[in-house]
């Protein structure tokens, strides 16, 4: 197992800045005035409290709030724990049996670490034991490790706030995530009370190391530290992190079972909020559905997660078993133009691309069993290839699968996609396009797949992609599965991106028609980006082509 970091020298670091700041300090002009925070105030509301239960309803739950002027955050620190609050609310769980009083320090942070601090009393009741056997569930021996049930249907989802049918809204296939950086995680419930949160639980080898990523919900994960990432709809994917260590326990608030963690725990998917998870069902062994509601109070989220290692990836089931056209380049020479016709001239369109396209055997030739489409530096001109099944296999809905080995080398970009046999007349986006593959030399471990629409064109949100690692130097299976409803992308057989539309008109579903495929290597470009100067040469060569339906 791994060392895990644990977060409670947040605490030890409050009481050294309460200390430090006690003296005499200049500002500094790189972050403006420092100001120690003023007008400290804090409020605790303790749940169910009334004349007849001056000390709540026996849950434990106290929900805090601070205000004050100059502030930039708010640190609640109870029980050797700190819990970070952005607003100045938090909600806080005691769970020691019977009535307790607890005493909260309050610190709000100004500009420079400045901060304020008060302290507040609570006496609370809390009456719920939690029975043994859930104890259990969660325990185990006391090395039980719990993930995401990534090869489940719904695994992931949401739904309205206070529903109670699991992803009602939206939840994800099996194996749907697997480029987000939740499917390594790794969570404990230690005997002690820490929570252990493990974020990439596959990078220890052949020595420890405890970074990883996350993955959350845009502008909730900020509560974790800024990040650079770009957001993919309203997600963060893999957002940097490192193993970390919180508390939890178990309340039980209007009779529902739920896990509380403290400070920024989370499970799954990071959706700030309480930080509290309620048990849903528990009725299957070794699993737990739960639901949690977001910081926005906009949706609830559900996730199942299971204590049982999965045993193979995560499969899809192709509803597309017949196959209907292929090409195996088999026979060496020239592709085959029966099935393979050509797009010529020079900088792409549209895209900012450098390469010139030919068909000259210098730049696409079939042989050793693979059609292989040579990027070449001459001069300083580029040279690629840009092959296509246009006005010789065009078709509507189906499977088509890729093995291929990519380019390599800054400023390549490697590509399979499809375009509507209808461009010639309605033009582009309206015809509609699906990138199966794209790959860019300058990102060499990432694979990415992207649907442009009449609604989503050009920089489209409706993408994703996947670390896949050894693009260049082994083979992969690239497929695309075009139903009526949706697209569903896949490399090596696990789905990493679906793009389903919540209305399909015919701005956000043009794939009512024939597309026609594409395979070709682009050099710079809008995506390719800055060329190494040291380029000369790349290929990208492909193993077959199939179509199922």
């Amino acid at each position: 197992m791994k060392k895990m970091k644990n977060f409670k020298y947040i605490l030890s670091s409050v009481l050294v800045l309460l200390l430090v700041i006690t003296g005499c300090q200049e500002d500094d002009p790189t972050i403006g005035n420092i100001i120690a925070p003023t007008n400290l105030h804090v409020t605790a509301q303790i749940a169910g409290v009334d004349t007849n239960n001056p000390y709540g309803d026996g849950s434990g739950i106290v929900n805090f709030a601070a205000t004050a002027d100059n502030v930039i955050n708010y640190g609640f620190v109870f029980n050797g724990n700190q819990q970070m609050a952005p607003n100045g609310s938090t909600e806080i769980g005691f769970t020691n049996l019977g009535i307790n009083t607890y005493t909260v320090t309050v610190v709000a942070f100004g500009t420079a670490g400045n901060s304020t601090s008060t302290t507040i009393e609570v006496e609370v009741l809390a009456t719920y034991a939690p029975p043994p056997e859930l104890l259990n569930t969660l325990v185990g021996d006391g090395s039980r490790t719990w993930r995401i049930k990534a090869e489940a249907e719904k695994h992931f989802g949401l739904g309205p706030v206070g529903g109670t049918v699991p992803s009602e809204w939206f939840g994800v296939g099996p194996g749907e995530k697997s480029s987000t950086g939740m499917y390594d995680d790794r969570y404990i419930f230690n005997t002690d009370g820490t929570f252990t949160h493990i974020v990439n639980s596959v990078n220890d080898d052949p020595s420890e190391d405890t970074s990883g990523t996350l993955f959350g919900r845009d502008g909730l994960i900020d509560e974790l530290g800024p990040h650079n990432e770009t957001p993919n709809g309203a997600d963060i994917e893999n957002y940097p992190y490192n193993d970390y260590s919180e508390n939890w326990s178990l309340i039980a608030p209007d009779g529902v079972e739920t896990i509380t963690l403290t400070g920024l725990g989370f499970i799954g998917y990071y959706t700030g909020g309480s930080h509290r998870y309620e048990i849903f069902s528990r009725s299957v062994p070794n699993e737990l559905l739960l639901r949690t509601t977001d910081g926005n109070s906009e949706f609830d989220w559900w996730f199942i997660i299971t204590s049982e290692e999965e045993e193979n990836e995560p499969t899809f089931a192709t509803i597309y078993t017949n196959l209907v056209w292929a090409d195996e380049f088999d026979t060496n020479g020239a592709p085959n133009a029966a099935n393979w016709a050509y797009d010529l001239g020079a900088g792409g369109w549209g895209n900012n691309e450098v390469q010139t396209y030919t068909s000259d055997a210098a730049n696409s030739v079939v042989e050793d069993g693979s059609l292989k489409i040579i990027t070449k530096k001459d001069g300083s001109d580029y040279t690629s290839a840009r092959l296509k099944t246009q006005g010789l296999y065009d078709f509507t809905y189906g499977r088509v699968e890729v093995r291929a080995k990519l380019a390599s080398g800054g400023g390549t970009w490697s590509a399979i996609w499809m375009l509507g046999s209808n461009i010639s007349t309605v033009g582009w986006p309206a015809c509609g396009e699906v990138d199966i593959m794209e790959h860019v030399g300058n990102n060499e471990g990432v694979t990415q797949a992207a649907i442009h629409t009449p609604s989503s064109f050009g920089g489209t949100v409706n993408l994703g992609n996947t670390n896949t690692g050894t693009t260049t130097s082994e083979f992969h299976l690239y497929t695309a599965e075009w139903t009526p409803d949706k697209m569903i992308f896949l490399v090596d057989n696990v789905v990493f991106y679906t793009y389903e539309p919540a209305t399909q008109d015919a701005d956000t579903w043009p794939f009512t028609a024939d597309q026609f495929i594409i395979l070709n290597v682009a050099m710079g470009g809008s995506l390719g980006g800055t060329i190494d100067s040291g380029f000369t040469e790349s290929t990208m060569e492909i193993d077959y082509v199939r179509v199922y339906q």
